[in-house]
C-alpha cells in the first residue's frame, strides 16, 4: 500500500506507478515445466523422476497451478516421503513468491529456504489441493547464497506437498509470512509459560482417525454395509505430566475406543466416551483421574459422544438416539441430548436433521455447539456455531451461518473474555475436526467475518483448549502443543513411535484441574406441553427484503423437514436433481397481521421452517434454515432474516399481543407429503401431454418446444420430472446459498405454475387447470418439488448410464459407440446423450436416439437439418434408419429393452410390487418401526412405514420418557 502525502492524489499515484516501473524484472527459480527436475536433486520416493502433470491417481483435483507441470509428492499416496533440493542460487530480489498446497505438517510437508546450512524460511500448504501464493520477505538476505528444499516427511493424512512457480521478485504476491527468526523469538517467550502452568497434568486420548475423510464419520457403520465400521480399535486415555514429561495410561482399550474427555468441576473425575473391547457402541463413562472408579452412565444400542458437564448437575452430549442418517452421505447422525448425572432422563434438545457437534458450556450457562444444516441450500458450506440453553430453549446462531465454506467446531470460551477459541476447519471440514486455531469475537454479531482471528497462520491442529486469554493447548497427529495468542507453537509432547501403529494419533488435550461452575440457567420448558409459542414482531424486518412492501405478506406456510432413516449417496438422487436432500411436509398456515406481526403455536422438537405467502398464496420469501421450539417454550423474533447486530428500535404494541397464539390451520384436500408420479403427473397428463408427448395430436406436438412431459421412466426419474428440472420450470433454492432475494425461489418464480395459469410463453394456449390443480402444483413446488414421496425410494429402482447403454464422454456402450461411429458421426462430431431424458424404459421404442434416427415413413421423427440449396437456406429431414428392421436400430433397441427388463425386475417406488431394499428394512427394524420378525414376503406399504417412522420423532411426554427405555430393549445390533 502506498501512502499518499501532500504531493496530492495525482502526484501520489504517479509516484506509485513510477516506483512499480522501476522495479527489477522477476527472476524465475523454477516452474517445473520440463520432462525432468533439471539440476534439482530428488531423494526418496515422493517426487519420482519428473514433475507431475497435475493430480495423481486417487488424488483430489488440483487447482491453481500454472503451465503443465508442478511438484506433487502424492506419488504413491500420502505414505511416500522424500526431498527435492535446488542448486545453489543467489538471493537477488526482496521477495520469493511461490504457489503451494498440500498438508500443514510443520517441517514435514513444506518448502524451505536454507542459508549457511540453516533453515531461515519455511511454509506449509493449507490442507488443500488448491495452490495459493505464499511470499517470503528476503530483503535482509539479498546477496546471500541459498538453496530451496521441498520436504515431504509425513505419512499420515494430507502427508504431501504441492509446489509450483518459484520466483524472485521485488513485489510480494502474498502477505509476507514465515519469518523463522521472529517465530523462534516468539517460541522462546513461550517456554517460560510452560513452567508456570498452574496444573500438573494434561488428560488426552490416543486413537486412530475415523475410517472416512469426513469430520463426523467416526462412529457406527456404513448404511449400505453394516460390516464396514467407521471406527477403529485400540484407544487410550492418558495423562501427561507437564513438569516431568512422563505419561501414564488411565484406561487402555486395545480392542475398543476412547474419546472426548472432559474434567469435572472438582478436578477429580473425567467424563468421556468409551467403547468397550469388542463392542460396537460408544457410551458415556466417568473415571477418577487415578484410573479408579470406572462408572458407566449411558447404555443401549446407540452411540453417545462428546459429553460435557452441565452446571445444573446434568450432562450434555451428542447421540445417535435420534435414529436418522446424514442427508447426503452413508452414515448416522448424532444430535444434542442431555441426561442426569446417573444417565437417567435422557432427552433430545435438538431436532436437527444433520450433525450437532462438540457442545461446551459458556460462562453464562448457555451451550455452545456446532450445527450443520442445509434447508434448500448447499450441503457442504454451512456448519457454524450456535447456542442453546441447557433445556434446549433459545436456539440461536452464535457466529457464522450467513457465510459458508468453514466448519466451525470445537469451540470453547476463553477465560476472562467474551471470546471463544475454535477450530476453523476449511471448506467441508477435515478428519477429526482438524483446522485453523481461531479466536472468535461475537461482540458485533454473528456475521462479521473480520471478528474471527487466525492464530497460527501455517498449521492445522485439533481440539484447541484455552488455558487463559493468551495461552492455548492443541493437538496435532503426533504432538501436544502450547500456542500463544501471537501464534507461537511450542511442542510439549510427542507421541512415541511404539504408539503410532495403524495411524494412531493424539486427540483432546485438556488440563487436569478444578474449574469454576458456570451460571445455572433455570429451565423454561413445560414437559407436559406438546407445543411451544413463537411471537414474530415484524415479518418485514430483515435483510434482502428489497421490493417487499408492508401488507404484501398475508400468511406463513409452515413446513417440516423430515428426517432420513437411511441414505446411500452423497447426492440428491432420486429425491431431486440438484435440489433438496429431504422430504418436506406441510403442516399448514398461520396468519400474519397487517402490522407484520404473527403469534402462533408450533409442535415441539421438530425442524420447522416457513414460506411467507402473499394474497395469492405465492411465495414472497423462503426461510432456508430451520427452527425448533421446546415443550412450553415462548420464543420471540425481531423479524425474518433480520440483521443480528440490531435490536428492536422501539417497543411497539402489535396486533397479536391482544390475542392468544394462532394454531396452525391445516390445508385441506392436499397431501402433506407430495409424490410426483402420484400427485403431479396426472395433472400434466390432463393438460400437457396433448402437445408434450412423443406423438402428434390435434392440439399439437410431438415434443412441443423439445419438451416431453409424459410419465415414462428414465434410468432414475420420469421423463416429465427430468424435463421440468432441466428446463427450469420450478425454482427450489437448489444447492446454493441461503437468504435468496424475495420472489426468486418457490411458487412465485416457477414457470410451470404460470403456464397452468395461462401464461404460456410465445403461444396462445388455454389451459383449463382447476384451482385445486394449481394449488397442488404450487404446494408441490413449495415443498421443494421432490420426485418420490417416500424415503423407501432411496437406493432402489435406479440404473446408471452403463446399464442403460447410453453414451457419455468416457464410458460408451459398445453397440451405441459402433453405431455412432459408423452411422452418426458424418453429421455429429460427438453424440452427447443424457440418459435421464433420452432413454425410455417404459416404451423403449420411444427413446429419442431411436426416434430421431428413424425416418418419418418408418414411424420416427427424423432430424431437421438446415442446408443450402440454390443460394437459399432450407430445412430438410434427415435420418439414419429407413425402418425399424435396420439391424443397427434393432441392436440399439435391444440394449434399451435389456435395461427395461432390469428395471421391471428391481422395480421403482411407483411400480406395482415395489419393495424397499434390505437396508431400509433393516434400519426400520432397528428403529422399532417394523417388527423384528418382519419377513421378505410380508406386505409393506412404504408410504405408511415412512409416516410411522417420522411420527416416532414427534414429541409426547409419555412416549418420549419411555422411548429410550423401550428402544434399548427392542433394538438389536445389525
Amino acid at each position: 500500500m502506498y501512502r499518499l502525502t501532500s504531493l496530492g492524489l495525482c502526484a501520489g499515484l504517479t509516484l506509485a506507478v513510477a516506483t512499480l516501473a522501476a522495479a527489477n524484472e522477476d527472476v524465475l527459480i523454477a516452474d517445473f515445466e520440463g520432462s525432468t527436475y533439471g539440476n534439482w536433486t530428488a531423494e526418496g520416493e515422493a517426487f519420482g523422476a519428473r514433475p507431475a502433470p497435475g493430480a495423481l491417481p486417487e488424488q483430489y483435483d488440483i487447482r491453481g497451478f500454472q503451465g503443465k507441470g508442478l511438484v506433487n509428492t502424492f506419488l504413491g499416496g500420502d505414505r511416500s516421503q522424500g526431498t527435492l533440493t535446488s542448486p545453489e542460487l543467489t538471493i537477488e530480489r526482496k521477495f520469493i513468491n511461490f504457489l503451494i498446497g498440500g498438508g500443514t505438517h510443520r517441517d514435514r510437508t513444506c518448502i524451505e529456504l536454507i542459508v549457511d546450512g540453516e533453515t531461515v524460511r519455511s511454509t506449509t500448504g493449507r490442507e488443500g489441493d488448491e495452490l495459493k501464493w505464499a511470499t517470503w520477505d528476503v530483503s535482509k538476505l539479498q546477496g546471500k547464497r541459498a538453496r530451496m528444499r521441498i520436504v515431504d516427511k509425513a505419512t499420515d493424512h494430507w502427508g504431501h506437498v504441492i509446489v509450483d512457480q518459484i520466483v524472485q521478485s521485488d513485489r510480494g504476491q502474498a502477505e509476507a509470512s514465515d519469518d523463522l527468526p521472529a517465530q523462534r523469538e516468539a517460541v522462546r517467550r513461550l517456554v517460560p509459560k510452560l513452567k508456570e502452568l498452574p496444573f500438573q497434568e494434561i488428560v488426552f486420548t490416543v486413537r486412530q482417525n475415523g475410517k472416512d475423510g469426513h469430520w463426523y464419520a467416526n462412529f457406527s457403520y456404513w448404511s449400505d454395509d453394516p460390516s464396514k465400521k467407521l471406527y477403529s480399535d485400540h484407544g487410550k486415555l492418558c495423562a501427561l505430566n507437564v513438569k516431568t514429561g512422563k505419561v501414564r495410561v488411565i484406561l487402555d482399550a486395545p480392542e475398543g475406543g476412547v474419546r472426548d474427555p472432559q474434567m469435572h468441576y472438582d478436578g477429580k473425575k473425567i467424563l468421556f466416551s468409551y467403547r468397550k473391547d469388542g463392542q460396537p457402541y460408544y457410551h458415556l463413562y466417568e473415571i477418577n483421574v487415578d484410573g479408579t472408579g470406572l462408572r458407566q452412565i449411558t447404555d443401549g444400542p446407540f452411540d453417545d459422544i462428546e459429553p460435557a458437564y452441565l452446571p445444573d448437575g446434568g450432562i450434555v452430549f451428542c447421540s445417535s438416539r435420534c435414529n436418522r442418517m446424514v442427508q447426503c452421505y452413508y452414515v448416522r447422525v448424532a444430535i444434542i441430548h442431555r441426561c442426569d448425572a446417573d444417565g437417567k432422563n435422557i432427552r433430545a434438545l435438538s431436532a436437527n436433521m444433520e450433525q450437532d457437534n462438540t457442545p461446551w458450556v459458556l460462562p453464562d450457562g448457555r451451550i455452545l455447539y456446532q450445527r450443520w444444516e442445509y434447508i434448500d441450500r448447499s450441503q457442504v458450506r454451512f456448519h457454524h456455531l450456535w447456542t442453546m440453553n441447557p433445556d434446549g430453549t433459545n436456539q440461536t446462531v452464535f457466529f457464522g451461518n450467513m457465510h459458508g465454506d468453514i466448519l466451525m467446531i470445537d469451540a470453547k470460551p476463553i477465560p476472562g473474555t467474551k471470546n471463544v477459541l475454535a477450530s476453523f476447519s476449511p471448506e467441508h471440514g477435515r478428519p477429526e475436526h482438524e483446522g485453523v486455531v481461531t479466536i472468535v469475537d461475537p461482540s458485533e454479531g454473528p456475521d462479521v467475518r473480520e471478528n474471527a482471528q487466525t492464530i497460527v497462520k501455517n498449521g492445522m491442529y485439533r481440539d484447541p483448549y484455552p488455558l487463559s486469554e493468551d495461552l492455548f493447548l492443541a493437538a496435532s497427529m503426533t504432538e501436544i502443543v502450547l500456542i500463544s495468542s501471537e501464534g507461537a507453537v511450542l511442542p510439549i509432547y510427542t507421541l512415541p513411535e511404539v504408539w503410532r501403529h495403524n495411524e494412531m494419533g493424539i486427540q483432546e488435550p485438556r488440563p487436569i484441574r478444578a474449574r469454576l461452575r458456570e451460571q445455572v440457567i433455570p429451565p423454561r420448558v413445560d414437559r407436559k406441553q406438546p407445543t411451544g409459542q413463537v411471537f414474530l414482531d415484524n415479518v418485514y424486518v430483515g435483510r434482502n427484503m428489497t421490493g417487499v412492501k408492508p401488507g404484501d405478506i398475508k400468511k406463513l406456510l409452515v413446513l417440516e423437514v423430515l428426517p432420513k432413516p437411511v441414505n446411500f449417496s452423497g447426492g440428491q438422487a432420486p429425491l431431486t436433481i440438484g435440489g433438496t436432500f429431504t422430504l418436506e411436509r406441510i403442516l399448514g398456515t398461520v396468519p400474519v397481521e397487517e402490522d407484520g406481526s404473527a403469534n402462533f403455536e408450533l409442535p415441539a422438537l421438530r425442524s420447522i421452517f416457513f414460506v411467507a405467502l402473499d394474497e395469492n398464496d405465492l411465495s414472497v420469501k423462503r426461510m432456508q434454515s430451520f427452527m425448533t421450539v421446546q415443550p412450553g417454550e415462548s420464543l420471540g423474533c425481531v423479524g425474518c432474516h433480520e440483521d443480528r447486530r440490531h435490536t428492536p428500535r422501539s417497543f411497539r404494541r402489535t396486533t397479536t399481543m391482544a390475542r392468544s397464539p394462532s394454531k396452525i390451520e391445516p390445508i385441506p384436500d392436499v397431501p402433506d407429503v407430495f409424490d410426483f408420479p402420484r400427485d403431479i403427473q396426472p395433472i400434466l397428463d390432463r393438460h400437457c401431454l396433448a402437445c408434450h408427448d412423443y406423438q402428434a395430436t390435434e392440439q399439437g406436438g410431438p415434443r412441443a418446444g423439445g419438451v416431453i412431459l409424459s410419465g415414462d421412466r428414465g434410468p432414475i426419474y420420469s421423463h416429465s420430472y427430468a424435463y421440468l428440472t432441466f428446463h427450469g420450470q420450478f425454482s427450489d433454492g437448489g444447492n446454493g446459498d441461503g437468504n435468496r432475494p424475495p420472489r426468486s425461489i418457490g411458487s412465485s418464480a416457477s414457470q410451470l405454475l404460470k403456464k397452468l395459469d395461462g401464461q404460456h410463453r410465445d403461444i396462445e394456449v388455454d389451459i383449463q387447470a382447476t384451482e385445486h390443480e394449481k394449488k397442488m402444483v404450487r404446494l408441490w413446488i413449495e415443498t421443494a418439488a421432490t420426485y418420490p414421496g417416500t424415503y423407501a425410494a432411496l437406493g432402489s429402482g435406479m440404473l446408471d448410464a452403463l446399464e442403460t447403454g447410453l453414451l457419455n464422454d468416457d464410458q460408451r456402450n459398445a453397440v451405441f459407440n459402433r453405431v455412432a461411429e459408423n452411422r452418426c458421426n458424418t453429421c455429429h462430431d460427438k453424440l452427447n446423450l443424457d440418459p435421464a431424458i433420452t432413454c425410455n424404459l417404459t416404451r423403449p421404442e420411444m427413446s429419442l436416439p431411436l426416434l430421431k434416427a428413424l425416418a418419418p415413413a418408418g414411424g420416427g421423427l427424423g432430424m431437421v437439418k438446415r442446408v443450402q440449396k440454390d443460394g437459399e437456406t432450407v430445412e430438410e429431414t434427415v435420418y439414419v434408419f429407413e425402418s425399424t428392421d435396420d439391424p443397427d436400430y434393432q441392436a440399439m433397441l435391444a440394449v434399451i429393452c435389456k435395461a427395461q427388463e432390469k428395471l421391471n425386475r428391481i422395480k421403482r417406488f411407483d411400480m406395482p410390487g415395489f419393495r424397499p431394499n434390505e437396508h431400509y428394512i433393516r434400519e426400520m427394524k432397528l428403529y422399532g418401526i417394523l417388527p423384528e420378525q418382519f419377513g421378505p414376503d410380508d406386505p409393506i406399504d412404504p408410504y405408511e412405514i415412512d409416516r410411522r417412522y417420522w411420527k416416532s420423532h414427534w414429541y409426547n411426554e409419555t412416549a418420549t420418557n419411555s422411548q429410550t427405555r423401550q428402544s434399548a430393549k427392542t433394538r438389536r445390533k445389525p
